[in-house]
């Protein structure tokens, strides 16, 4: 990897780090605040939730956006507007819960536009057997941020109050802000420092960028009219469906299931986002390894995605079974780690069918995955409410798991429909 892809795709990192770790605060600093204001279990999902409702809104416009104008400015602006709604949460928890609210959505409105300049940048960058690395890479920075803000939220939290991990998160972001500014273009051909020979390596290298026309809007009943698209907006509310009944309430599970104290449960909570790292970019290497050795590229999204859904199907049914925190913990990362294989299936296959319009057909999809995430969030605290217990959920979840595989491996395809 060349210094100048390196240095895109570091910085690409950089930001999925900040951003996830901005929305993981809230999940641990949630703990000390619902005790504070005597929040319900219920109420504490929709607490939760709040930053998918701006998420779900943004990402179609999101991905129109990052067509038309491209990653680079289109992850900037989102970067400053995110980490201005982080520095604004602790003000609005004081001030009352609709204030809570209303910055939380507008935080998740903000992070929207993240996933999609990444992809496509990344697609602008990267040659088609990098790129699925160059996707393990960044999100492996993304899941990364789970591990930071799960870490070091509760150590600040101890020493300032609660408003220090917000305060030092958002002057991250800028600090990032600064640095990506002058340092990335959207195109490798704008460029002024890349070589002619890592210039001509990617150009080499694209196979699925040829008649692409910047700005077009795409047509939405074509694209749905395939059952290619419903198989990657199927995986989409799956895979989220799952990762964001973790993300949101992890730490609440140590606590309630196992009564460890925050510090305890953030460091069972971190260690499982630590291991999900390190599975995203081996599932990114066997995924380009997998195409470079001659396996069609509909074929490595199948057995990626396989190992995605079925994995964490089966480590959340063992999940229920778990008697100690150290067990759970073990659960957990399994299916987190062996869920991070859908970065290399469902995630990169927006830009196999679609090149043209794969910033919208990742907002749409992103859109129906976040509705699923703010039913599954909302549902965990009911359920807990209701029957006293977290497995119901979690099999439910299972389910879903392994009926979307079957989905996927049946109408899923690395062709160009569009």
């Amino acid at each position: 990897m060349a210094a100048e892809r390196f240095k895109v795709v570091a910085l690409v990192a950089g930001v999925m780090c900040l951003c996830n770790a901005d929305r993981v605060v809230m999940s641990v600093a949630v703990v000390p605040l619902s005790v504070k204001y005597g929040w319900s279990s219920s109420f504490l999902g929709i607490v939760q939730s709040s930053f998918l409702w701006g998420y779900m809104c943004s990402s179609v416009i999101g991905g129109a956006l990052v067509d038309k104008y491209g990653g680079k400015r289109v992850i900037a602006w989102g970067a400053a507007l995110w980490s201005l709604a982080t520095l604004l949460t602790p003000w609005a928890a004081n001030h009352s819960t609709a204030s809570l609210l209303a910055v939380r959505a507008f935080f998740g409105f903000a992070e929207g536009v993240a996933l999609p300049s990444m992809n496509h940048l990344l697609s602008r960058w990267f040659p088609t057997n990098e790129r699925a690395t160059a996707v393990g890479i960044s999100m492996g920075g993304f899941q990364l941020g789970n591990v930071v803000g799960l870490v070091i939220t509760p150590l600040v939290m101890s020493t300032i109050g609660i408003s220090g991990p917000f305060i030092l998160f958002t002057t991250l972001g800028l600090l990032w802000l600064l640095t990506w500014t002058n340092k990335v273009t959207n195109d490798p051909q704008e460029s002024d420092s890349i070589s002619k020979s890592e210039l001509r390596l990617i150009q080499a290298g694209k196979s699925d960028n040829s008649h692409v026309v910047k700005g077009k809007l795409p047509p939405l009943r074509l694209l749905l009219s395939k059952m290619p698209t419903w198989a990657i907006i199927f995986a989409n509310v799956t895979n989220n469906w799952g990762y964001f009944v973790l993300l949101s309430w992890m730490p609440v599970y140590f606590k309630t299931v196992f009564d460890v104290n925050l510090r305890q449960a953030a460091w069972f909570s971190a260690v499982p986002w630590g291991t999900m790292a390190i599975s995203g970019y081996v599932a990114g290497v066997s995924s380009d390894y997998a195409i470079k050795s001659g396996y069609t590229t509909t074929s490595t999204r199948k057995i990626m995605q396989s190992i995605g859904f079925i994995g964490p199907g089966v480590a959340l049914l063992c999940l229920n079974y778990a008697k100690t925190p150290i067990i759970a913990a073990v659960c957990m990362t399994i299916a987190l780690s062996l869920s991070s294989f859908s970065q290399a299936g469902f995630l990169l296959n927006m830009h196999d069918i679609a090149p043209q319009y794969a910033g919208f057909l990742h907002g749409i999809s992103n859109s129906a995955g976040t509705l699923a995430a703010i039913i599954s969030t909302i549902g965990t605290g009911y359920f807990v409410e209701w029957l006293g217990s977290f497995k119901a959920f979690l099999t439910l979840t299972s389910c879903l798991y392994f009926a979307t595989a079957i989905f996927w491996n049946l109408y899923a395809t690395g062709e160009r429909v569009f």
